[in-house]
């Protein structure tokens, strides 16, 4: 359930691709989101997990980085269960949101895997190693202008003008995941208003994301809802899987840049 999450609800790097910003006007360095996984266990919505994205400037002595981290846990009454404790992390300009690190920690019901992402604009190449048990096996893949991981590409979304994309617009998507491309489709739907406990009531862009796999069912079932306005915040994300369904819901917000 919370690998698909990932893989197809926090997407949209090539989304509005007219109305992209290449400045970060949108994303603080000191932002933390949290959320609460809920899933749908016998007709009744069920809260498993946490999920909390913080940024943070990192300066290396050569350079400064904006880190975006992400941890997905259980709550611990379901780790019996299906214990999850999962860290996403990616390294970015401050300035532009590029990345130029992705790592990746998991731990899924005792199944555990690392993954790493060096990106070079100058030879337009990722250097990617991925590790489970055995030894670290790294690749090489080739970079176009707009491949992120999956870290990355939420806080891009949030970063552009979707307030001049036309409703009913569409866009395909691909984003790095397991070191392969992974395709899948964004509509804008319009806007509709949300009451959550966090943000009060506010007017939220609304993005449907769907898949030309067996990963998300249904047309529209999988939403993602932004704040309309300069942070654009996730404040409410539905996901339908071949599992059930399920709500990503906000629960505390801090640091916002605007």
């Amino acid at each position: 359930m919370m690998k698909n999450l990932f893989i197809y609800l926090f997407l949209g790097i090539t989304f509005f691709a007219k109305a992209q910003n290449s400045t970060n006007t949108s994303i603080g360095a000191n932002e933390k989101l949290t959320y609460t996984a809920s899933y749908n266990m016998s007709g009744l919505l069920t809260n498993l997990a946490q999920v909390i994205m913080k940024t943070e400037r990192v300066n290396t002595g050569k350079s400064n980085y904006l880190r975006l981290k992400c941890n997905a846990a259980t709550y611990s009454k379901w780790d019996s269960f299906f214990k999850i404790r999962d860290v996403y992390e990616a390294y970015v300009s401050p300035k532009t949101l590029k990345p130029y690190l992705y790592k990746r920690d998991i731990n899924e019901g005792g199944y555990i895997k690392k993954e790493k992402y060096v990106y070079s604009y100058k030879k337009k190449t990722i250097k990617a190693t991925m590790q489970k048990k055995k030894e670290p096996n790294t690749t090489t893949l080739k970079m176009s202008s707009n491949t992120y991981d999956v870290v990355s590409t939420l806080y891009q979304i949030r970063n552009m003008d979707i307030d001049k994309a036309p409703v009913g617009s569409n866009q395909k998507i691909t984003i790095l995941f397991d070191r392969k491309p992974q395709t899948a489709y964004l509509k804008l739907l319009g806007k509709e208003t949300i009451t959550n406990k966090v943000i009060g009531t506010k007017e939220c862009y609304k993005i449907a994301v769907s898949s030309n796999s067996n990963v998300l069912k249904g047309n529209n079932k999988n939403i993602i809802y932004l704040t309309a306005d300069k942070n654009k915040v996730p404040v409410l994300i539905k996901f339908s899987i071949p599992a059930g369904t399920g709500l990503l819901t906000l629960t505390d917000a801090s640091g916002l840049k605007n």
